[in-house]
């Protein structure tokens, strides 16, 4: 999710640039039944209610999501970690039985003077970053604090939804997350997470940060996705510190995702990976017709179309990308946080459910309902 406006340039994609894949563009979407539910994903950018699970949950959504900042679980070096936000979250999840991906960001201030630190600078920073990661896989993993003290006889039951996908920053190829933009850097602090998750959890799968497809911006402010991913291959023995790669392919057209999706693939094969999962942690389009700032906003038949093609794509191409999930950017509207926060969900802004076309259309695709 990027919190600040940005431009993207419209580029026109010819589908034969993206070969077998493109041409699925065009066909049939084949049994949203017999995809996962967890395969359908959803980032929301507001608090998570009880309602609004109910209707992820009817809607076949079955992952959310959702932001872990280091800073605010630990706002002081002395202080303990402050989980009430995020088990609210988790609690809220699990009860309609949706997973919580959460990515882990943001160096607080007591170690750094930017959120967007790696923290990777010395030794007092890599051992917070691994505490703090192995306390939170010890919180959530399936023999997890959070779990005990929600049994089904403490009085406040919680269903047993074990987080086992942990994903490391956000946008570490952009500017507005990470500075610089350092694949080496950010192997660094990948391995160092890695490590500390699965002391804290055997089970824990480790997922790359979402990437952001093709930012305008040069290094050392922002890589595209698939230079950035090489790159990051070329790191000595750090294959054996992920088992996912994520991207954010904000584009113009479903023919741009499938064409950043194969080219993400094609990185992870050429430098023989390719048990990898792929995992798609933030799309969209917008409803707004407003392409000269937005490329990807041209009004709402141009979104329901976009979404259609491209999980017509995704679906399509599951077994051959290893694609584990794609996660919609974003639930309801909200203004003032991007230049398209307000545009790309599926309600519109407030408490109340009231569903765009977007909606509608995307529970078609999953083959949810569209309320309880």
């Amino acid at each position: 999710m990027r919190l600040k406006p940005v431009t993207l340039a419209a580029v026109v994609v010819l589908l034969a640039l993206v070969g077998v894949g493109a041409a699925s563009l065009s066909a049939g979407a084949g049994t949203a039944r017999a995809v996962p539910r967890e395969f359908f994903g959803i980032v929301p950018q507001s608090a998570l209610t009880d309602a609004d699970a109910e209707y992820m949950r009817v809607g076949r959504i079955g992952a959310v999501r959702w932001p872990l900042a280091w800073s605010g679980v630990q706002p002081s070096p002395n202080g303990d970690y402050e989980w009430g936000g995020f088990d609210d979250v988790v609690k809220t999840a699990a009860r309609q039985h949706l997973r919580v991906l959460p990515f882990v960001y943001s160096t607080p201030s007591w170690l750094a003077r930017m959120y967007t630190t790696l923290p990777v600078n010395n030794a007092r920073q890599r051992r917070g970053w691994a505490a703090f990661l192995r306390a939170a896989a010890e919180r959530y993993g399936p023999h997890g604090e959070f779990w005990r003290e929600h049994w089904r006889g403490s009085g406040d039951f919680v269903p047993k939804v074990p987080l086992r996908e942990w994903q490391i920053w956000n946008e570490a190829n952009f500017f507005y997350f990470a500075k610089p933009t350092s694949p080496t850097r950010y192997a660094q602090l990948l391995k160092i997470a890695n490590r500390a998750l699965k002391r804290g959890d055997r089970s824990v799968k480790t997922i790359v940060s979402g990437l952001f497809g093709e930012p305008s911006a040069k290094p050392p402010n922002a890589m595209h996705a698939v230079d950035f991913l090489r790159r990051l291959y070329r790191v000595r023995g750090i294959k054996a510190s992920f088992d996912g790669i994520a991207l954010h392919p904000y584009s113009e057209t479903a023919a741009d995702l499938a064409r950043m999706s194969d080219e993400m693939r094609r990185v992870a094969v050429q430098n023989g990976d390719r048990r990898v999962g792929l995992y798609i942690t933030e799309m969209g389009w917008g409803s707004q017709n407003n392409p000269n700032l937005v490329s990807f906003e041209q009004g709402t038949g141009f979104q329901l179309g976009e979404m259609r093609r491209a999980y017509r794509y995704m679906i399509r191409n599951r077994k051959r990308l290893n694609l584990r999930g794609a996660y919609w950017f974003t639930w309801k509207g909200v203004r003032g946080s991007c230049n398209f926060c307000d545009s790309t969900g599926l309600f519109r802004e407030g408490e109340r459910f009231r569903p765009k076309p977007a909606w509608r259309a995307f529970v078609g695709i999953t083959g949810g309902r569209v309320r309880p």
